[in-house]
């Protein structure tokens, strides 16, 4: 263990009975502003029953990962994917933390809204270990690109999707400028992040914002999915239960809005944001990916009821099947963000999602 983990461990260790009152899992609220974590581990992995199976803690107490060594006690989302040379990248959203409160934004925790972690743990059966992570100068996991936590101005900027592109990472994210009722907020605008050294330093890259205004209001969160030389943008408003849409680019014009085409149900069209039409509805946080065991795209993310569901399309743009369940709400109320794990594997899938109540992230292996 480094000098920074047991610096944390002997500060949890008198604010433990703190935590757990304070905590207490109770209608949790999926907007809280960077909620008091429930140490992981205090009711263990849930038990589900269906077709779906929780195999790891990823992040908390009481992972193996041990991510309070760099000052991760509570986060979530769990965005993968490849970096090109066979290493997987994992970013993470709202992100608490012992050390300086942010008490203008209502948190007492230090607080981060996006950090990033490396692996070359390519055997989900048994969990994902990570490498390593991007830290600042006291050892802990840092913001990418910071946010200045004020609300009605930057309440946070919260990662949603992730890819590489020619040697370069980027991401895209939201700009939150208000945390609503439970289930909704108000974004001010998306955009790219780059980093070309793997994840470590990034660039906001200004000229690629869309403003949620307009068509490009269907665009606040989005999803990437790689095929046939373009990049697939799915997006959706800010928020949950919403229709999806969807855009596309080729690789290497990635930052260029003015390339983008947008499906508008029967062509693309191009540089027309306000053409797209909705491809599915009663969205919330969505991960797209192309699976070869089924032979067909696969879209994950929540349903109205806040159930996990699955959708299927022979073709990036649909039509997307009815959702399936994969996890039932009323088995685990507060799970939100399922993120598709980006290697295939076989007739098992892997995805990472968030439990509210933990305020962490576990992985879930479901059989197709």
């Amino acid at each position: 263990m480094n000098k920074t983990g047991s610096i944390l461990l002997s500060a949890l260790a008198g604010t433990t009975a703190l935590l757990v009152s304070a905590a207490s899992p109770v209608l949790a609220n999926p907007n809280a502003i960077n909620p008091i974590p429930v140490l992981n581990g205090t009711h263990g992995l849930p038990v589900l029953h269906g077709r779906t199976e929780a195999v790891f803690q990823v992040t908390g107490m009481a992972s193996p990962n041990n991510t309070q060594n760099y000052n991760v006690l509570g986060t979530d989302l769990g965005i993968m994917w490849d970096n090109g040379h066979g290493e997987m990248l994992t970013a993470f959203g709202d992100t608490a933390g012992i050390g300086f409160p942010n008490l203008l934004a209502g948190s007492t925790w230090a607080w981060r809204s996006n950090i990033l972690v490396r692996t070359r743990d390519r055997d989900p059966a048994d969990g994902i270990m990570f490498d390593n992570v991007v830290r600042d100068v006291v050892g802990q996991a840092r913001d990418l690109i910071p946010s200045p936590k004020i609300p009605f101005i930057e309440i946070s900027r919260i990662p949603t999707a992730g890819i590489s592109v020619n040697g370069v990472q980027y991401m895209s994210l939201m700009s939150v400028k208000t945390w609503d009722a439970p289930g909704d907020w108000t974004t001010s605008f998306s955009g790219l992040a780059a980093s070309a050294d793997n994840g470590e330093t990034w660039a906001d890259l200004g000229h690629t914002r869309r403003p949620n205004e307009a068509g490009h209001s269907n665009f606040q969160m989005n999803a990437f999915l790689r095929d046939g030389g373009f990049i697939y943008e799915y997006g959706t408003p800010s928020g949950r239960n919403n229709e999806a849409f969807v855009a596309r680019v080729p690789e290497s014009q990635i930052e260029n809005l003015a390339a983008y085409e947008y499906w508008d149900g029967g062509a693309w069209k191009l540089d027309d944001v306000n053409a797209a039409a909705p491809i599915m509805g009663g969205v919330g946080e969505l991960s797209v990916m192309y699976n070869e065991y089924l032979g067909q795209f696969i879209s994950l993310t929540t349903d109205p009821f806040n159930s996990v569901v699955l959708r299927r399309a022979s073709s990036p743009v649909g039509p997307w099947s009815a959702p399936e369940v994969l996890i039932d709400a009323r088995q685990l109320p507060t799970a939100y963000a399922p993120s598709i794990y980006p290697y295939q594997t076989g007739r098992d899938l892997y995805f990472m999602t968030t439990i509210h109540t933990q305020y962490n992230v576990v992985l879930m292996r479901t059989t197709l």
